[in-house]
C-alpha cells in the first residue's frame, strides 16, 4: 500500500480553492490569449458498474481496465495528484492491456491546474531515429513497401516517449515520489493478473503481431495452448522493468541495459531499424500551452500538432456555425455532424504534420472566418467528398497516403484538488511491432508517417519521414473549461484515424445535446471521411437512418478499431464519469 502523503487531499484542495478565489476571474477569451479495497489486495478485475451511474464524489479515474482504475484510485487515496495517478494507470495498462499502450509507446497528455486555471499539453510522441530518411519505406523501384512487412520490422519502431513525458509532468505536478507509483504494476506482474476477454481475443486475433515469435512465446502456456480469458498471466520481466523505472526514472528505458536491448531488437531481421543508443539517450518530451479555442459558452483545450487536437477543434468550429444543438440525436443533427467531419478530415489529411519540421496552418484552420466559410459548404444534401480548403499559412501539400492503424487507449483522472489529466496513449497497432523487450512490446509508430514522401507531381507530404520528426497522430485528449475558466469535462478515445470522429461525437453529446457522460459516450459511432460513411448502423433508429438516406448519407459497416471513450464531467452533485460500453473500462471515484 502507498503511504499517505503529508500533503492531504483536503488541505491541498482547500489551499488551491482559496488561491483560485483570490485571483481575478479569468475569462475564457483571456485563456485563449495565453493560449474501495487497496489494489494490493486485488488481482482480478472488479465487475463493471451499471451502464449509467450517479455522480461519484470528488475524485475519479476512468480507464480501459478496472485494474488500472484501481491502481489510480489507490494513488489518489494516498494523497497523490492526477498526474501521480496517471503514472500508475499507465504502468498497469501496459501490463494488462498490452495490445493498446505501454512502456514502449508514446502519448499525449493535457493537464488542468485548478490553482492557476492553466491548461498545459505534454507531448510524448515517439520520434524517428536521426538516421531515418524519407525513402526508408520504399522499395528499390521507389514504390511503398507492403504495410505489414514494414509494421513487423524493426524499421517501424520510434524512440518511445510515454514514460519520459509522464516523468516530466509528474516532476511538475506530482504530490508523491515517483518511486511510489509503480507498486501495483510490479505486484500484478509478479503475482499475475487475470486475462480479460478483450486481451484474450487479441491473443488469438488476426493481427500478425499476435503471431510474432515474441508474442507467441509470451502468450503460450506450458501445455502449448494460448492464454484464454480467466487465465492468470505472469510477467516477471515486466515487474523487473517497472521496478527499474521506479528507481531510475525514464533513464531506465532510454539508457543502459534496456536501451541496449531495444536497439538490438529493432536492428534484427529483414528491414532492420536504424535506431541507436544516442537516439534513445537524446529523447526529450515537450511541454507547451494547450491549444484552446472557444466553443459556444465553453473553451475546449487539446494538444497542438502533431496531435489530432487541431482537427477536433476545427470540427467543433465548423459545427459552431450550424444548428446541431437544436437537433439532438436526430437525422438532421447527425447529418450536420457527418458533413462537418468530412470537412475536418479533408483539411487534416492534407496539412497536418510535425510543426517542428513543416509549417502547419493551425491559426488559419481555426480562424473564425475560415470556419464559417467551411460550414457554408454544408448544403441540404451530401455532395461529393469535399476538397481541402485554403487556410492562411497553408503551403502546397500532397494528398495524404498515411495508413494509421489502431492500438491505443485513453484515460481520465480528476484528483481531490480539482486537477485533471486527459491522456491518450499508444503502441500504435495491436501489440505494436510484435517485438518485446523487458516484458513490454515495442511500438510500430513510424508507420504513422506517410510511406510516399512526395506526390507524383513533386508536392511534398506534410507527414513525410525525417530524422527526429514525430509522426502525425490522431490522438486528441481534450479538457473542457466552463465560462469562468474552470474545469467542466475531460474526454478522449483510441481508434486510429476514427479518434477524431469519436471525440467530436462525445463533445457534441455532452456540450450540445446535454447528455450525461455515459450516454454521450454510448452514442452510435459514425465516421464520415471522404466518400465513406462508416457507422454502427444497428445503433441508430430507423427514423435517423431514413432521414440520413434522404440527405444522401448511407452507411457502410464500421471497420478497424472501435472507440474506447472515457470521460468525466463536473456537476453540482459531484463528478459524472463514463466508460465506453464497447470495451472493458470503468469510471470509479470516491
Amino acid at each position: 500500500m502507498i503511504p499517505a502523503s503529508p500533503r492531504s487531499p483536503v488541505s491541498s484542495s482547500l489551499s488551491r480553492s482559496l488561491a483560485r478565489l483570490a485571483r481575478p476571474l479569468v475569462p475564457a477569451l483571456l485563456l485563449l490569449a495565453s493560449a474501495c479495497a487497496p489494489l494490493s489486495q486485488v488481482s482480478e478485475a472488479p465487475s463493471p458498474p451499471p451502464a449509467t451511474a450517479a455522480p461519484q464524489g470528488q475524485v475519479m479515474v476512468a480507464a480501459a481496465n478496472p485494474l488500472a482504475v484501481e491502481a489510480g484510485l489507490e494513488v489518489l487515496r494516498a494523497g497523490g495528484s492526477a498526474v501521480d495517478a496517471a503514472v500508475a494507470v499507465q504502468a498497469v495498462l501496459g501490463l494488462v492491456e498490452p495490445q493498446s499502450s505501454g512502456l514502449g509507446g508514446g502519448a499525449f497528455l493535457v493537464h488542468y491546474d485548478a490553482e492557476t486555471g492553466t491548461v498545459s499539453a505534454y507531448n510524448g510522441r515517439e520520434t524517428a531515429p536521426a538516421a531515418a530518411t524519407p525513402d526508408m519505406f520504399l522499395n528499390e523501384e521507389g514504390k511503398p513497401l507492403p504495410f505489414f512487412q514494414v509494421l513487423l520490422s524493426g524499421r517501424s519502431t520510434g524512440v518511445p516517449g510515454a514514460v519520459a513525458m509522464l516523468h516530466m509532468a509528474q516532476t511538475e505536478h506530482g504530490n508523491l515520489e515517483w518511486r511510489q507509483l509503480f507498486g501495483a504494476a510490479e505486484r500484478l506482474a509478479n503475482e499475475g493478473f487475470i486475462v480479460s476477454p478483450r486481451l484474450a481475443e487479441m491473443i488469438v486475433g488476426r493481427a500478425p503481431q499476435a503471431k510474432s515469435p515474441d508474442a507467441t512465446a509470451y502468450f503460450t502456456k506450458p501445455d502449448g495452448t494460448r492464454y484464454q480469458a480467466g487465465d492468470r498471466l505472469r510477467n516477471p520481466a515486466y515487474a523487473a522493468t517497472v521496478r527499474k523505472i521506479a528507481a531510475e526514472g525514464p533513464d531506465a528505458l532510454l539508457e543502459g541495459e534496456i536501451a541496449q536491448a531495444i536497439v538490438a531488437r529493432v536492428t534484427e531481421g529483414d528491414l532492420p531499424g536504424v535506431m541507436t543508443l544516442a537516439d534513445l539517450a537524446s529523447y526529450a518530451p515537450k511541454k507547451t500551452e494547450a491549444l484552446c479555442r472557444p466553443y459556444r459558452i465553453y473553451v475546449v483545450c487539446t494538444p497542438p500538432a502533431p496531435s489530432g487536437g487541431p482537427a477536433v477543434l476545427e470540427g467543433l468550429g465548423i459545427l459552431e456555425n450550424t444548428a446541431i444543438a437544436d437537433h439532438p440525436n436526430s437525422a438532421q443533427g447527425w447529418y450536420l455532424f457527418t458533413q462537418a467531419s468530412r470537412l475536418m478530415y479533408a483539411d487534416r489529411d492534407r496539412y497536418m504534420g510535425d510543426p517542428d519540421f513543416v509549417d502547419v496552418p493551425t491559426e488559419g484552420l481555426l480562424d473564425k472566418t475560415y470556419l464559417a466559410a467551411r460550414a457554408a459548404l454544408i448544403g441540404p444534401t451530401a455532395g461529393p467528398p469535399p476538397q481541402p480548403g485554403s487556410p492562411d499559412g497553408a503551403d502546397v501539400r500532397a494528398p495524404d497516403t498515411t495508413r494509421e492503424v489502431s492500438g491505443t487507449s485513453h484515460f481520465v483522472v480528476v484528483d481531490a484538488a480539482g486537477d485533471a489529466v486527459s491522456m491518450t496513449t499508444t503502441v500504435e497497432s495491436i501489440f505494436g511491432s510484435g517485438r518485446m523487450v523487458g516484458g513490454f512490446f515495442l511500438n510500430n509508430q513510424l508507420t504513422d508517417f506517410a510511406f510516399a514522401p512526395v506526390n507524383p507531381d513533386g508536392a511534398p507530404a506534410a507527414n513525410a519521414i525525417a530524422g527526429g520528426k514525430r509522426p502525425r497522430s490522431s490522438m486528441a485528449p481534450a479538457i473542457v473549461l466552463d465560462s469562468d475558466g474552470e474545469l467542466l469535462a475531460a474526454v478522449g478515445s483510441p481508434g486510429g484515424t476514427s479518434i477524431l470522429a469519436y471525440n467530436l461525437k462525445a463533445l457534441v453529446g455532452m456540450l450540445d445535446w446535454k447528455l450525461p457522460v455515459q450516454q454521450a459516450l454510448a452514442l452510435p459511432n459514425l465516421i464520415a471521411r471522404g466518400a465513406s460513411y462508416a457507422a454502427e448502423g444497428d445503433k441508430f433508429s430507423p427514423e435517423v437512418i431514413e432521414g440520413l438516406a434522404a440527405r444522401g448519407v448511407t452507411f457502410t459497416a464500421v471497420g478497424g478499431e472501435g472507440s474506447g471513450l472515457h470521460g468525466v464531467m463536473v456537476t453540482p452533485d459531484g463528478l459524472d464519469g463514463g466508460a465506453d460500453p464497447r470495451r472493458e473500462g470503468v469510471a470509479r471515484g470516491f
